[in-house]
């Protein structure tokens, strides 16, 4: 992340939906993402300045239906919603969706409900239950047509896999949970095991894509965003 957004905040009316995305991933280096229990972090994320934004989107946020990964859920949305952002909650079937740790969540609308042209952003959120989508025809579907679209396409923790089984991560940089580097290396992806950054991609979309060397020393498995 650029030094700016970590010693001062970001203001999200002044940034575009990628950097939103930097940011917000970024702060979930607090997460254990494939882990039962909360992990401490050694370094506290840092507090982040949420302006309203100047051109507020609907962002879809895809869990599980049984064990996604509680922050991973609610530290991005409670960024994005301060920020003026609409957030959409989807999973594999209608009711209450469970995490990890503990929380319920109500689900807005199934996955075969979702139409991506609705959104601005879309994520896949992690956790050991993200693996119900990793050969889920649908949700490989969401991802390609978002990237198809030009969307911001993100994913968390486990869910990278999905994003690489539905080929959008093909000869991109990206990274995941380490004990599923070689999925991602498998579909074409190019394993960094490192940190993000915000770049622009080649084609479609755009990406917030992982590299090496960020100030918040980020932990494996954060994220990996394709556009």
């Amino acid at each position: 992340l650029p030094n700016e957004f970590v010693q001062r905040g970001v203001h999200f009316g002044e940034v575009d939906e990628m950097r939103i995305f930097t940011l917000l991933i970024a702060l979930l280096a607090v997460s254990g993402c494939a882990k039962e229990a909360p992990v401490q972090s050694s370094s506290s994320p840092p507090s982040a300045a949420v302006a309203k934004a100047s051109n507020p989107v609907k962002v879809l946020m895809i869990i599980a239906h049984q064990d996604f990964r509680d922050e991973e859920l609610t530290e991005p949305k409670n960024l994005l919603e301060q920020a003026g952002h609409t957030v959409v909650i989807a999973s594999s079937r209608e009711g209450t969706a469970k995490g990890m740790l503990g929380m319920r969540v109500s689900v807005d609308m199934t996955l075969k409900q979702v139409n991506p042209e609705e959104f601005g952003a879309i994520v896949f959120v992690g956790g050991t239950g993200a693996q119900e989508y990793w050969h889920d025809s649908t949700a490989q579907a969401i991802a390609r047509e978002a990237v198809a679209q030009g969307k911001v396409l993100g994913a968390i923790c486990l869910a990278p896999v999905t994003l690489a089984n539905a080929g959008v991560l093909k000869g991109k940089r990206a990274t995941v949970w380490a004990t599923e580097r070689d999925r991602l290396m498998a579909q074409g992806a190019t394993y960094t095991g490192g940190a993000i950054r915000a770049q622009a991609a080649a084609g479609a979309g755009r990406a917030v894509i992982p590299d090496g060397g960020s100030p918040l020393s980020l932990p494996d498995g954060v994220c990996s965003v394709s556009g």
